[in-house]
């Protein structure tokens, strides 16, 4: 009961806001013949009916009924108009807001003062008194509107065609004091968010883990969520990125989609067997998986100590699978600590108070809300609301943390803005 209530209330929503748009597109065509505004209307409405009954479609349908790619699509191709339609709906409602306001100053206001002229009403003006002076709606607003409606709408979509995939290589240097000098130049690659589940350009994807092997790292770190929700989503890429390799090994971790938290299961056993086949999965990529564990890392005679956990998120919504205590235990005495942990709340809330031998955390998670604004001059994405640290290197004393925008995408099939990273630290001996 309460699912179709649901549904008839967005289902109603969508359509009220399909009205109120409708008003602009049919203000701004009145001038045009009579043809060309049912041609417009024909259009318009198609569409809309279509969105609606994908809508409804969605609903009935059992969840795997259109396969996840298509039905991600489908959902996409639903969304994204009525986010740009809601982009119009603010110029709009400040339009109508502005008309209100001077109908009823005309309204109310003394005989002399209601004598200002005005201009005369569209048709789709709301009507009044006879007495009362009506106000026409705004074409420059109107205008304005539907450009604020397509600007999202085509940069969401070249988001698909072309962001998903853009791959960038970013190159970090990692000043670290207590660096032994054996591992002065090393070179680290990192991956992060692959999600599986939702790509939909195999050859694209294969394209960035080959831009990955000719940095020619010296070590490699995944740091979580490899499938949005189940095992079996990586099977398709298995042969891509069992390419990753690295002469001192391709190290992992889990992150909060990979203990399939977000789907239905029918059993507890079935969810477990499902963590099993994903933990089977890193060991058929040739990854090593850390399970709140360490592993010592050696080069030219020297050692580091690195340490991987479970996830681990702060605040009541994200898991907190990980244990950090556990997985130092016999790696205290190292000079250089490398932490892999997938959510960067993670650094905040307990490894800089609690923690400060971990001299830096490799993350991920954020994707950068896959949408945003980047230039050396200003950075903005919606992810900085929800993440303190949402994307790149952040430092506090000797402790550092550096936030991947991730290799994959979830929900939205694409990037605007916050592109996907194969990120290249090199690590600084500092005197």
């Amino acid at each position: 009961m309460n699912r179709i209530l649901v549904f008839l209330l967005v289902a109603g929503l969508l359509l009220l806001i399909d009205l109120y748009v409708w008003q602009a597109v049919r203000t701004l065509s009145r001038g045009l013949s009579d043809v060309a505004q049912r041609t417009i209307g024909y259009v318009y409405w198609g569409f809309t009916g279509l969105a609606l009954l994908a809508y409804i479609a969605l609903q009935m349908l059992p969840p795997d009924a259109l396969g996840r790619i298509t039905r991600t699509f489908v959902m996409t191709g639903i969304v994204m108009p009525y986010l740009a339609k809601l982009f119009a709906v603010l110029f709009i409602a400040a339009d109508d807001a502005g008309r209100l306001v001077r109908w009823a100053i005309g309204r109310f206001a003394k005989p002399e003062a209601a004598a200002i002229p005005v201009s005369p009403s569209s048709p789709s003006s709301p009507s009044s008194l006879s007495s009362s002076p009506t106000i026409s709606r705004s074409d420059f607003l109107m205008k304005t509107a539907l450009v604020a409606g397509a600007v999202p709408l085509v940069a969401f979509s070249y988001g698909i065609v072309s962001g998903a995939h853009d791959y960038r290589v970013r190159r970090i240097k990692l000043p670290l004091k207590n660096l032994p000098s054996g591992f002065n130049g090393l070179k680290i690659a990192q991956l992060s968010d692959i999600h599986s589940g939702s790509f939909f350009n195999k050859t694209a994807v294969k394209g960035g883990v080959e831009m990955l092997l000719r940095e020619k790292p010296d070590l490699v770190f995944f740091t979580g969520d490899l499938v949005n929700s189940k095992a079996e989503e990586v099977r398709d890429y298995i042969s891509i990125f069992d390419k990753v390799r690295a002469p001192m090994g391709v190290f992992s971790t889990l992150g909060n989609h990979d203990y399939g938290d977000y789907a239905e299961w029918p059993s507890p056993e079935a969810k477990r067997k499902n963590l099993n086949d994903l933990k089977a999965a890193h060991k058929q990529l040739g990854w090593q998986l850390m399970m709140d564990e360490n592993h010592i890392l050696e080069a030219n005679g020297d050692k580091i100590a690195l340490i991987g956990i479970q996830n681990w998120g702060a605040g009541a919504r994200w898991p907190k699978y990980g244990d950090l205590a556990k997985a130092l235990r016999g790696a205290e005495d190292y000079p250089v600590k490398l932490l892999l942990s997938h959510d960067p709340s993670h650094w905040d809330a307990q490894v800089r108070p609690k923690f400060p031998e971990i001299d830096v955390m490799f993350a991920g998670h954020t994707h950068g809300m896959q949408f945003g604004i980047e230039t050396e001059l200003f950075r903005w994405s919606p992810s900085q609301y929800a993440y303190k640290q949402w994307a790149g290197l952040y430092q506090e004393g000797d402790q550092r943390l550096y936030v991947n925008r991730g290799y994959g995408y979830i929900g939205y099939p694409g990037r605007v803005g916050i592109l996907p990273e194969v990120t290249i630290f090199e690590l600084v001996q500092v005197a």
